[in-house]
């Protein structure tokens, strides 16, 4: 491999322009490969692109061209479960955008694959979130001890609808797994990260009461909650809460995610990128220590605050020095199992064990 890590992106969309426009900020890095089966996509990728990088109308045709040293897949997230295996076959380092997939069965199926591949190939799981400034520094902050054992954790999402995509395919749990497995897989995968152990018990109340509920398409009409409340138990008796709103984009904060310890609270805020820092005994409520999380590193702000460029720093890094993936396709596995299990829940109203899920 040359000083340059030589990038294919599978899928055009807006998360692949995503990194398609992060990689391009990176020093060391190139895109030399795009491919996606909507020529619309394809037309918007190749503005971003330099005149030398190839354009494909299937994934295949663009691992053919041996050209990558390093492939993205960002395709939708019903086709992971057949491109991914090709990519690992190819030999190429790679990156999987979120979700894994759409079921804890064919999640499974990429785990045992990529377990597979030589051991000098980083298989690496997209969960930006983990390098957004705030949540960056509040996860610092925990596993610190600054708040002593956590015991709580609560992440609150109220945003905008899902965007419309190519063919309308997020409109339809089949294709996505879920709100609970497409949006907050991320959220899954912060609590677990947290707290650094797997959930053994999720409890869910959801429904689609306000989006696209006067939308049809072939005859079909959309079946993707928009909102809902989950409970999330872990084996050392912490708890995780998630309280999702997507018809609430007059607000304030997008996401704020808490964690309280034994010691103390960490707060941190999105898009402000707000942390708020109190212990026991220093502050009093209204007293916490409050500052703006910055990281310098970040040389392209992108749609996340930053924090996909970081995530191919870190990826970059993993490739050069021969160190194993940050985030790993089992961490991606677990969030998919979490949010499949919320959709369970609400479904059988019930709680449901992650052993039912991880045993399918």
């Amino acid at each position: 491999m040359s000083d340059t890590i030589r990038y294919g992106i599978i899928g055009s969309g807006m998360m692949g322009r995503e990194h398609i426009e992060n990689v391009t900020a990176l020093p060391g890095a190139e895109i030399v490969a795009v491919s996606d089966p909507d020529h619309n996509s394809r037309d918007l990728a190749a503005k971003l692109l330099s005149d030398t990088a190839t354009i494909h109308d299937d994934h295949r045709d663009l691992l053919a061209t041996g050209t990558c040293d390093a492939v993205v897949v960002a395709s939708p997230n019903h086709t992971h479960v057949d491109i991914v295996p090709d990519v690992l076959d190819a030999g190429v380092h790679t990156m999987v955008e979120k979700p894994l997939c759409t079921n804890v069965a064919d999640c499974r199926r990429l785990v045992e694959r990529a377990a597979a591949a030589p051991a000098d190939r980083v298989v690496w799981m997209a969960m930006e979130y983990r390098y957004m400034p705030a949540a960056a520094d509040l996860i610092r902050y925990v596993h610190g001890g600054h708040i002593g054992r956590p015991r709580m954790i609560a992440i609150r999402e109220h945003r905008f609808p899902f965007l419309d995509k190519v063919g309308h395919w997020n409109r339809f749990s089949e294709n996505t797994g879920g709100t609970l497995v497409e949006k907050t897989c991320h959220f899954f995968d912060l609590m677990n990260l947290v707290l650094q152990e797997r959930p053994h018990r999720v409890m869910a109340s959801g429904a689609q009461d306000v989006n696209h509920l006067d939308e049809e398409y072939d005859g079909r009409h959309p079946d993707i909650l928009d909102n809902a409340f989950v409970i999330v138990d872990y084996p050392s008796g912490a708890r995780a809460l998630l309280d999702l709103c997507m018809f609430a984009e007059a607000t304030k904060e997008q996401e704020e995610m808490s964690v309280v310890g034994e010691l103390g609270k960490i707060e941190a805020k999105l898009p402000s990128n707000t942390v708020h820092v109190g212990r026991r005994g220093e502050h009093w409520i209204g007293g916490a220590e409050t500052y703006v999380a910055h990281d310098d590193e970040i040389a392209h702000e992108g749609l996340h605050h930053g924090s996909s460029y970081l995530e191919h720093v870190r990826f970059t890094e993993a490739i050069r020095n021969g160190t194993p993936p940050a985030v790993t396709l089992e961490d991606g596995m677990w969030a998919v199992a979490m949010g499949a299990a919320a959709h369970r829940s609400i479904e059988l109203g019930r709680p449901v064990e992650l052993t039912e899920m991880m045993n399918e």
